[in-house]
């Protein structure tokens, strides 16, 4: 799966910073600055320090599991066009090489509505659905506010077993933004309809730490490491012309353990 988070830091080099101290005990995948430039940070087939505890489905250990992609963003404001640009061809990428599912593309307060609320509310998740690389839900039938039917049907998409007060906020703040009461007939279809179409998808982690890529076991030479573990720097410019702007972290090997994020 692909878990997007938001940096919540004051600049894209603060955050590039954080991620690649071992100090810190955070790391991510990629990193897309407000310009639109994909930094590649950890080799896709390596964990990455992104999730921290929670759960999507069946899957306990999401950091084995996942993808993680950091939005140099404080939250607070829309995403900037270039770099929803940005992640839009990135996603895309992913999703071809990794035959994965849209349903599998989350944000991190799905997986830890407990304690994350990124990517926010602010974030355009329906842009993604409209572009084959996120879901959104369809509202065809009438339902009245039951809370255990709703919580029923998150867990089916793949929520984690939380309370309501954690839960309800965090799936309005991807399919609701900025909607706020009890618990409405809008939100148990939307629940009811995600359920429906993705519960299958969503009880079927993956059997190893390690997934398969489309190229099976040998990726394509620019995505490979060099002989003193280094990645090549073709891999740190997906998306971007401006090479100058690249940094790379060392191989994933040398971070530390994870902790709940980058302002944990």
């Amino acid at each position: 799966m692909v878990v997007l988070h938001y940096t919540a830091m004051t600049s894209t080099d603060a955050a590039l910073e954080r991620l690649c101290c071992p100090d810190h005990d955070v790391s991510a995948h990629y990193l897309i600055d407000g310009r639109g430039a994909i930094l590649r940070l950890v080799d896709e087939d390596k964990r990455a320090w992104h999730a921290g505890a929670g759960q999507w489905g069946r899957v306990t250990d999401v950091n084995s599991h996942s993808i993680g992609i950091e939005l140099a963003s404080p939250g607070t404001a829309p995403f900037a066009a270039d770099q929803m640009d940005a992640l839009e061809r990135l996603l895309t990428d992913i999703i071809e090489r990794w035959f994965m599912a849209p349903e599998r593309v989350i944000g991190h307060s799905d997986m830890a509505p407990s304690r994350k609320i990124d990517p926010g509310p602010r974030f355009d998740w329906r842009r993604l659905a409209l572009g084959g690389l996120s879901v959104w839900p369809q509202i065809s039938l009438d339902f009245e506010a039951h809370e255990g039917e709703f919580l029923q049907g998150l867990a089916a998409f793949g929520y984690p077993d939380a309370p309501i007060e954690a839960l309800l906020p965090a799936f309005r703040a991807r399919f609701r933004p900025n909607h706020h009461g009890p618990l409405d007939a809008i939100d148990m279809a939307m629940a009811h309809d995600l359920a429906t179409r993705s519960a299958t998808e969503n009880r079927q982690p993956s059997h190893t730490g390690v997934m398969v890529k489309r190229w099976g076991k040998s990726p394509p030479r620019d995505w490979q490491q060099d002989r003193h573990g280094k990645p090549h720097r073709e891999q740190c410019q997906i998306g971007t012309s401006r090479g100058d702007r690249v940094l790379c972290i060392p191989p994933a090997g040398t971070l530390e353990p994870e902790t709940s994020g980058l302002a944990a």
